[in-house]
């Protein structure tokens, strides 16, 4: 397996960085990961370090390939829960630490993915969005519906309002787990906070990298530079981690 991976992630104008980020590399397969820990609740930063640890380790112990990788991000991500469930158990429900994620699995040509509230994955081709994951987010549903565009989702009083993530209560959250995603030459899989997202376009976060425009360390630079750029002077923490594939 011939890959090229980077992460990066930025405080913004925020205080602290309570988001985290992994990239595990070995044997045939590659893990991408990316924790937001929610602001409002209490050790967001270490809900976020606690799940992507969580996440990392299992990875580790399993053989490569992954047989069952689908199997893996369920298992990974409810175990990755649970742990940070554990921190806050002595915790009033509304203070408990919780944290948003997305994963990304490697292997044999292949892609798969798994998300919990409204960090992202794309899968990006020759400078376009082939996929990306969609929002457990009230505007994603908004939209959804129909009820409003994505022209107006920026502006929404409620754009912020997750609607299940890792951590919190006990019960496993509302998980996304994607198929069998077949990879080209040169394709890019991303994983990302919202503080990427949130204020650029999906064309702005596609066309990030591209064969010999520098590396993909310099691209992913940038672009996290320009999305804490977008929101000044209130911008967030913005992660993500970055591979590209070659054949």
């Amino acid at each position: 397996m011939e890959v090229e991976f980077a992460e990066v992630s930025l405080t913004g104008d925020r205080e602290d960085n309570q988001d985290r980020v992994a990239v595990a590399a070995g044997d045939g397969a590659a893990l991408l990961v990316v924790m937001d820990g929610m602001g409002g609740h209490a050790w967001g930063a270490r809900a976020a370090e606690t799940g992507c640890k969580s996440v990392v380790e299992q990875f580790r112990k399993l053989p490569k390939p992954v047989f069952d990788p689908l199997g893996f991000l369920h298992l990974a991500l409810g175990r990755a829960h649970t742990a940070v469930v554990g921190l806050g158990a002595r915790l009033a429900l509304d203070l408990r630490p919780r944290a948003t994620c997305a994963v990304c699995l490697v292997q044999r040509g292949e892609a798969y993915w798994a998300h919990v509230g409204d960090s992202r994955v794309y899968h990006l081709r020759n400078g376009a969005v082939v996929a990306r994951t969609r929002d457990h987010s009230h505007v994603e549903q908004l939209l959804r519906e129909g009820s409003i565009s994505e022209e107006e989702i920026a502006g929404h009083p409620m754009r912020n309002y997750v609607e299940c993530c890792i951590g919190g209560e006990a019960a496993l959250p509302e998980m996304s787990i994607s198929g069998r995603q077949p990879l080209a030459d040169g394709d890019v899989l991303l994983v990302c906070t919202d503080g990427i997202w949130s204020n650029l376009k999906d064309p702005d976060i596609a066309a990030f990298w591209r064969p010999g425009n520098g590396s993909c360390r310099e691209a992913l630079a940038a672009l996290a530079g320009k999305a804490v750029a977008a929101s000044a002077p209130h911008s967030d923490n913005a992660t993500a981690a970055g591979l590209v594939w070659r054949n």
